[in-house]
């Protein structure tokens, strides 16, 4: 065990039938601290953040938020202090973007959301309470100006900034991204670095991503995954230079590029990894 950790994941296994998706997989994440997690296609990133919220239970180990094992469940996660973004930006069409954030912080009021949205007992000071805590957040991410308008009026960039910002309206203490930068052009790729940095002031980011750029830049240390291990960890530069990441990505022909999709080896792969 690591004193002080937020996150602690101890011996992870995960088998789909035959196949290890994970296997034996230990990691630890001190506070205000952002951890990377890299690997090719298929090495288990998904499979292990699945992990992490509860949609997938090990078949061994287990996972310690704050110092204790905790039954993980995804609607429990606003309890232990996290939240996670998707790959996507899941946000409602049919409600603003102050409204979709306000949503994230529904565990931060006692009445709720939809109580506060329908002017049910007690909603309003909840919906000033949610209101606020979601204009906090809207601001923190940059995107105070688009409360009012609805997700199909806004960019990518933007509403992947709503999604970020819905996480934070609990308040969490750690943040799962996964895949935070997909389809951000290179201005909002240097903006989330930032923000992801100013994230880490308060609290403590997992981050699955494949742009290495950022990764390297941006992450105080990172694990690389391959076919359900751990081939590596340390910092950035650790890990840049360590052979056996080379190898993982590279291949032994040293054909194909970090970013490069599609790599498989017979048997090795999880029927729900990335």
């Amino acid at each position: 065990m690591n004193p002080g950790s937020v996150l602690e994941v101890q011996s992870v296994t995960v088998r789909f039938g035959g196949l290890t998706a994970l296997d034996s997989v230990s990691l630890a994440v001190p506070p205000r601290h952002v951890l990377g997690v890299i690997g090719p296609n298929g090495a288990g990133k998904t499979t292990l953040l699945n992990v992490l919220c509860g949609f997938i239970r090990p078949d061994a180990g287990e996972v310690l938020y704050g110092g204790r094992q905790h039954t993980v469940r995804p609607h429990r996660l606003a309890g232990l202090g996290v939240a996670r973004t998707l790959q996507g930006v899941g946000l409602y069409g049919g409600l603003t973007a102050l409204e979709n954030v306000m949503v994230g912080a529904t565990s931060r009021a006692s009445a709720g959301f939809w109580s506060a949205l329908l002017s049910l007992p007690r909603a309003s000071r909840d919906e000033r309470k949610l209101r606020e805590l979601a204009m906090a957040a809207l601001d923190r991410v940059g995107a105070a100006q688009v409360a009012q308008a609805g997700p199909g009026e806004l960019s990518y960039g933007m509403r992947k900034r709503i999604a970020l910002a819905r996480a934070l309206a609990a308040k969490p203490g750690l943040i799962l991204l996964d895949e935070p930068a997909s389809g951000l052009d290179e201005r909002e790729l240097a903006e989330l670095g930032d923000l992801m940095r100013d994230l880490a002031t308060d609290g403590s980011l997992v981050v699955v991503e494949h742009h290495m750029d950022l990764m390297m830049s941006v992450c105080d240390s990172i694990v690389v995954l391959d076919f359900g291990q751990v081939i590596a960890t340390g910092t950035p530069k650790q890990v840049q230079d360590n052979p056996a990441v080379t190898a993982a990505y590279l291949g032994a022909a040293g054909d194909q590029a970090p970013a490069a999709e599609g790599r498989t080896q017979q048997g090795e792969r999880g029927p729900s990894d990335e």
